[in-house]
């Protein structure tokens, strides 16, 4: 990846590369970065061995993501590159990141990644930065230059930012602060200038996106920004972080009217006893997953339901997990993120009692994913013989077409692997393409291509 910079004369002297962990938000944080120094003249690029300055949009969220992040700035740093720090971690450890990792040249924000070029002038003159604002505010909007892969036919949409819930687990709102939404001007704005790029989906995202608007509308708006949305040239459009107390029937609406609103529900419930969603200070009642559940499969049928839980949150029995494997076998969702509880400090439930032990949390996991995965391939095996839409992505070693449906969200869930009796392979990347599903396992479709829509 290399991005088109400014004339060779005001070209600067540094060559940067992007090392990115965590989600999708973190990803347009990175996407906008890369933007704004490919505008102020840097060579951005792709090859980290190339590059003198290496950016680590890093994740805090859990455990597991710190340490990557870390593993990835010594990595770098060891390298001899200047490392400049942004995202998560920078925001969560500004003044620990500096004195333990001394060669860290500068820490960037969660509501400051719109600095980098001015952090970057700063580093090269010798400066240690640290730009890190105490509240996140910022938010980018149309107008903050984005670099949009143009091998990739998805791109991520951010609708808003930061949270005002306070789960009792998740330390993201003191990483990413208050929410604060896009006008539905912008992000209109904004999708149909990925359509004419050539994006074929796009995927809103946000910490709540149920909740968007409510900021500066005076309440939810995601059914109106939606309703505008299926108005742009965009195939499909994706939405993910759907809570149940935003899917009123006005939002569901728009999802059942659209031709271009995929009915793909990601709906992060978390657990489904009443008494853990209760510690775990989630703002609504587990009887409400339920009605939501049996609404969005009453009104449309078509609908594919995902959703992340959590198991080994403290005080989690033995017969609340029961309850949670018998809700999982009762509403049979098509894709299931699992994770084990992870003591954030600076969060409600790291202080917890009745913790529950690594290993029967481990199992606990392990037992979900049993329990999903039998669930997940009777789903997948339901389509076999069946004729679907499939969005062709990539060519595989073995020359068969990879793929989705919009059974799939890239990354989380599965792919459709395609045998093509034409030879010309690349002629189908980035089209959608008619395929008669022939097998199905617990994660994949696969099937033949019958020809290019």
């Amino acid at each position: 990846m290399k991005q088109n910079s400014l004339n060779a004369k005001e070209k600067k002297l540094s060559k940067i590369a992007f090392s990115h962990v965590g989600c999708e938000k973190n990803l347009v944080d990175t996407e906008h970065m890369q933007g704004l120094l490919d505008k102020e003249g840097y060579e951005v690029d792709s090859n980290i061995n190339d590059a003198n300055v290496v950016v680590v949009n890093t994740c805090s969220f859990i455990e597991t993501a710190r340490e990557e992040s870390i593993r990835k700035i010594i990595e770098y740093t060891n390298q001899g590159k200047e490392v400049i720090v942004a995202g998560c971690m920078a925001q969560h450890f500004k003044d620990e990141l500096l004195k333990e990792i001394p060669e860290i040249k500068g820490l960037v924000g969660t509501g400051d990644y719109q600095k980098i070029a001015k952090v970057l002038d700063r580093v090269e003159k010798g400066e240690i930065v640290n730009e890190v604002s105490k509240i996140p505010e910022f938010i980018a909007d149309v107008e903050i230059p984005r670099f949009v892969d143009k091998n990739k036919f998805v791109a991520y949409l951010r609708i808003a930012e930061g949270c005002n819930y306070n789960c009792a687990f998740c330390i993201i709102p003191k990483l990413r602060g208050p929410q604060r939404s896009r006008t539905i001007e912008s992000i209109v704005s904004e999708a149909k200038s990925l359509a004419k790029q050539g994006i074929q989906e796009i995927i809103l995202i946000s910490q709540i996106t149920t909740n968007y608007g409510q900021d500066i509308y005076g309440k939810p708006s995601l059914a109106k920004l939606l309703n505008e949305l299926s108005k742009v040239p965009i195939p499909w459009i994706r939405v993910h972080y759907a809570y149940p107390t935003g899917l009123t029937d006005e939002v569901i609406r728009a999802f059942k009217d659209s031709k271009n609103i995929v009915p793909y529900f990601d709906l992060p419930l978390q657990h489904s006893h009443p008494d853990v969603l209760k510690s775990m200070n989630r703002p609504w009642q587990a009887s409400l997953n339920e009605s939501i559940l049996e609404k969005i499969r009453k009104e449309i049928p078509s609908a594919v339901l995902r959703t992340s839980l959590i198991v080994g949150f403290p005080g989690e029995k033995k017969e609340y997990f029961e309850h949670l494997l018998k809700f999982l076998d009762r509403h049979k969702f098509d894709h299931v993120g699992v994770f084990i509880f992870s003591p954030e400090e600076g969060t409600a439930a790291f202080d917890l009692s009745n913790k529950v032990s690594p290993e029967v949390a481990e199992a606990r996991k392990d037992n979900v994913i049993s329990v999903q995965q039998n669930i997940s391939k009777d789903k997948n095996q339901s389509y076999v013989g069946s004729k679907m839409k499939i969005l062709v992505e990539k060519i595989s070693d073995n020359n068969e077409l990879i793929g989705r449906s919009y059974n799939f969200a890239p990354e989380i869930d599965g792919n459709v692997i395609l045998s093509n009796v034409n030879n010309d392979l690349k002629n189908y990347i980035g089209k959608f393409v008619e395929a008669n599903i022939s097998f199905a396992d617990e994660y994949d479709l696969y099937g033949e291509t019958i020809k290019i829509l």
